[in-house]
């Protein structure tokens, strides 16, 4: 199936940038777009983010069933699908494995706290820096049903939660209303990880 030129064209210059950032390592991270209900567009498994091309995305449904058997998605495919279930404004999942995101992620806590940053405003919450957000932080797990399974019963303990989490020791997930705003949420949230781990350097 032939996926919309301007769409495959958004997640190919998403790979491009964040490769370009240093975000996505080898064939790490994984990116993908909500095209309508129940459908998805996200990268294939083991493909390189800046040297993607049309061929290198594919299409599943809101289950994460490939529409081509003969294509394999990422292996994380089901936590886009899980975040697209779960938020309906959701329509870009980004997620990368930056130094800042995998080192923060190592330390002890089940969240990041992030206060004063003027980029705080890339989220919601209002239009100031004079706030805080925690951004959660997860143990990694082979087994994607069951990790979802963990954010699904974080998500219903707090609704609230900023649109995005850690991975212990893996990376980040963000999302946003269309790959635009996804994209910049993920900037201002990968300079604040990397002020906080500057200023973890600098503390005597």
């Amino acid at each position: 199936m032939t996926l919309p030129e301007d769409a495959a064209g958004a997640i190919l210059a998403a790979g491009r940038r964040m490769d370009a950032m240093g975000w996505v390592p080898a064939t790490a991270g994984n990116i993908s777009l909500r095209l309508a209900p129940g459908r998805i567009a996200i990268t294939r498994s083991g493909r390189h983010k800046g040297l993607l091309t049309a061929a290198d995305v594919m299409e599943v449904d809101e289950d994460g069933a490939a529409l081509d058997p003969a294509a394999r998605p990422s292996y994380e495919m089901l936590l886009h699908c899980g975040i697209y279930r779960r938020f309906a404004g959701a329509g870009a999942v980004l997620h990368g494995h930056s130094v800042a995101a995998t080192v923060l992620s190592r330390r002890p806590g089940a969240a990041i706290r992030l206060a004063g940053y003027e980029l705080l405003k890339a989220f919601p919450g209002g239009p100031t820096h004079n706030t805080a957000a925690d951004l959660p932080v997860l143990d990694n797990d082979q087994d994607i049903p069951r990790l979802q399974a963990a954010l699904d019963a974080l998500w219903d303990r707090a609704p609230a939660a900023p649109p995005g989490y850690l991975i212990r020791g893996h990376g980040v997930y963000v999302w946003g209303a269309g790959m635009d705003q996804a994209m910049a949420r993920l900037e201002a949230l990968e300079f604040m990880l990397l002020c906080h781990l500057e200023e973890g350097r600098l503390r005597p």
